[in-house]
């Protein structure tokens, strides 16, 4: 066996050149460029704004996320390919000492990031700024282009998650449910494109903010899908009267959200649960047995909506319910497709995450299916009359498909 070490210049990055084909191809970089106002004299400058872009994005994705990671990559010739440099050896640089090295180190990039939105021209060292508003409406504009025509549906999922911290950051708070200290973003996606990002520290409820930005992004897919029907998805967290009341009153946007089991709903689904257990019992299988009512909460709603409760009775013999809150304007819509579609079970038993929705068919109507979830649930469909069969047809509707986030 033989060593050697005369290879010249080498690079493991190799495989990000299609990352680059991509960009090219959609121009993300580039939009997200002008989404920045840049004071800096033009006649200095080296590293452009879509080439620091670039050289961030592609530098996440081969998972360098520190910066401190890109003070090791200025020498990486790949790296300097995916930043579209003209010069990819770095020979063509101003200062001598910093020939060799083609793109931007930590420092650099520090003040693409972290610049204060009142920057301007007379800023001493960080004058790249970036227009937030702007940022989020290209979040939208680049989801709305990969469509070839607008849908007749689409699911926007509501999900709050944890951003582990491992130090004394600002806004350091500890979650109960992560046990941990961290940060609860709020994220909402349609299917794999993701619609807004927005950090916030964990002591936030997390429906924190969710209004405006589900109020900005609604608007901004109407202006050009004003047709489209948009169903909101989310868990129990994201149960409040003000996001369903913004629904209830907007035509063709209608939600699906979890409910938190308390006593007053466990009591409603009773009989449903002694039900799930005695077909558990004839069957020696995981029973379940959905119910259909009225329910209002004591001070936080504003009125009466409607709710389905799942009672389950599991083969392990422990009795598991859960809740979701449907809309009420679309009361056609039954509730084994609602289960069936919406809220399918993975193998822990949770809601998946990964599941589709697809035809909701009335034929659907008053069919017991054995096996679901492992906990009761109830939950809040409100989906709009917007077409109804006649009786004994098949009512087909078509959702897009989407990912389910549920913790």
């Amino acid at each position: 066996m033989i060593g050697r070490f005369n290879g010249g210049i080498i690079s493991s990055d190799g495989g990000a050149v299609l990352l680059r084909e991509v960009d090219r191809r959609t121009g993300i970089s580039e939009g997200l460029a002008r989404c920045f106002r840049d004071y800096r004299k033009a006649d200095r400058i080296e590293h452009s704004v879509v080439s620091m872009i670039r050289q961030r994005v592609c530098g996440i994705a081969l998972g360098y996320e520190d910066l401190n990671d890109h003070d090791r990559l200025r020498n990486d010739v790949v790296m300097a390919v995916l930043s579209e440099k003209d010069e990819p050896s770095g020979t063509d640089r101003m200062r001598k000492k910093d020939q060799g090295k083609p793109i931007a180190g930590k420092s650099t990039l520090n003040r693409l990031e972290l610049t204060p939105e009142e920057a301007n021209e007379k800023s001493r060292y960080k004058k790249i700024v970036a227009d937030g508003a702007a940022i989020d409406e290209l979040m939208v504009e680049v989801f709305i282009e990969s469509y070839p025509c607008a849908p007749s549906e689409i699911v926007l999922d509501i999900d709050a998650t944890d951003d582990p911290l491992h130090g004394h950051q600002e806004g350091r708070y500890f979650h109960g449910y992560y046990a941990e200290y961290c940060y609860l973003p709020l994220y909402i996606f349609c299917g794999e494109h993701l619609l807004c990002a927005r950090l916030r520290p964990a002591d936030k409820d997390p429906a924190s903010g969710v209004l405006p930005e589900l109020v900005r992004i609604v608007e901004q897919i109407r202006a050009l899908w004003p047709e489209v029907r948009i169903i909101v998805r989310g868990d129990s967290g994201f149960c409040r009267d003000e996001i369903m009341r913004y629904c209830e009153h907007n035509p063709n946007l209608d939600y699906v959200l979890g409910l938190a089991k308390n006593s007053r709903l466990n009591k409603a689904i009773d009989t449903a649960m002694a039900e799930a257990q005695k077909l558990h019992q004839a069957t020696q299988k995981p029973a379940r047995v959905f119910k259909d009512f009225r329910y209002r909460t004591r001070k936080s709603w504003s009125y009466e909506r409607r709710v389905v409760g799942k009672a389950e009775y599991l083969a392990k013999g422990g009795k598991s319910p859960l809740y979701r809150h449907l809309d009420p304007k679309r009361a056609n819509r039954c509730t084994r497709a609602l289960r069936r579609f919406l809220l399918c079970p993975w193998g822990d038993g949770k809601p998946d995450q990964r599941t589709t929705i697809g035809f909701v068919r009335r034929s659907d109507f008053d069919l017991l299916d054995a096996f679901q979830p492992t906990e009761a649930l109830f939950f809040f469909v409100r989906l709009y009359p917007g077409s109804r069969a006649a009786s004994g047809r098949a009512y087909g509707n078509r959702v897009s498909q989407c990912p389910m986030r549920y913790h």
